[in-house]
């Protein structure tokens, strides 16, 4: 469960135990289901279903910083990280 001021993301593998926590928490507060998320915290969320994958994506998010700063034609540059790192969640 991610919670943010007044937003509330909850994720599971099993969707009963969202729809349990989702019961117990309108049982206590004033509270309204706004469907599967697309966004949080200026990130977008891309479900692939068949696969069980979740993407987050702050693309938008970057594109507006680079905006707001005059920054959006300024040169790249690779990542600071070893090409032989992997990232894993594991």
């Amino acid at each position: 469960m991610l919670l943010y001021v007044d937003d509330m993301l909850i994720a599971a593998r099993d969707k009963s135990l969202v729809n349990k926590l989702k019961a117990h928490l309108s049982s206590e507060f004033d509270m309204k289901d706004s469907g599967p998320a697309k966004k949080i915290l200026e990130m977008e969320i891309n479900r692939d279903l068949q696969g069980g994958k979740l993407f987050l994506s702050q693309k938008k998010y970057v594109l507006k910083m680079l905006d707001k700063f005059g920054m959006r034609d300024c040169k790249t540059v690779n990542t600071p990280i070893a090409a032989h790192f992997k990232l894993s969640s594991n």
